[in-house]
């Protein structure tokens, strides 16, 4: 009896061992990919809270296209309509209900992003909002104008390092004469 006993202490060893081997394999790594963009074209009334026009209803339909096969997981807007209908068509495509955060609340966004250990989000915020929030996540110091409606940030956020990549989708969006090059604060290339 006391050699069996002795050969399942060693069989769990070897599998407490094996266990131990796999997990220290599986690297420690991980990282959330965010996709920002501002909410679509807006009416011009009312002030408070204008709906999207439609050219806005078309660039958020081109966003859904765009984004249905990226494995999107999440999706944050603020309480606004205008973010809300620019993420409708791509949560209905995808199948995510859309969190809706105040639009003053960074922090809060922030702080449920990096909760996440992978995935994607898709961040659908304001002007005004999106270079605070793509900062707080390690990502460059960015500027943009009211007139563009046509970015597209992807910010990876790894557990060390962010990089950030900037795109257009839809209409392309006037250029507007105040803005900084490419509407991020860095010097136009030669």
């Amino acid at each position: 009896m006391g050699v069996m006993k002795m050969k399942r202490f060693a069989f769990r060893i070897c599998v407490l061992l094996a266990l131990a081997a796999v997990v220290t394999a599986v690297p420690a790594f991980s990282q959330v990919t965010v996709i920002f963009t501002r909410h679509a074209e807006k009416a011009a009334t009312p002030l408070k809270d204008p709906p999207l026009t439609e050219a806005g209803k078309q660039r958020a339909a081109a966003l859904a296209s765009m984004l249905a096969d990226s494995g999107v997981d999440a999706i944050y807007t603020t309480e606004l309509q205008r973010t809300q209908q620019t993420a409708a068509p791509l949560a209905a495509r995808v199948r995510v209900k859309p969190t809706a955060l105040p639009a003053k609340d960074t922090a809060a966004l922030v702080h449920a992003i990096r909760a996440r250990h992978s995935g994607v989000v898709v961040v659908v915020g304001h002007s005004n909002t999106l270079p605070d929030i793509i900062s707080a996540l390690g990502g460059p110091q960015l500027d943009i104008s009211d007139s563009q409606y046509d970015n597209l940030f992807v910010l990876t956020v790894g557990t060390s390092q962010s990089s950030l990549l900037r795109l257009h989708y839809g209409d392309a969006s006037p250029v507007s004469a105040t803005s900084t090059h490419d509407g991020m604060n860095m010097p136009p290339k030669n």
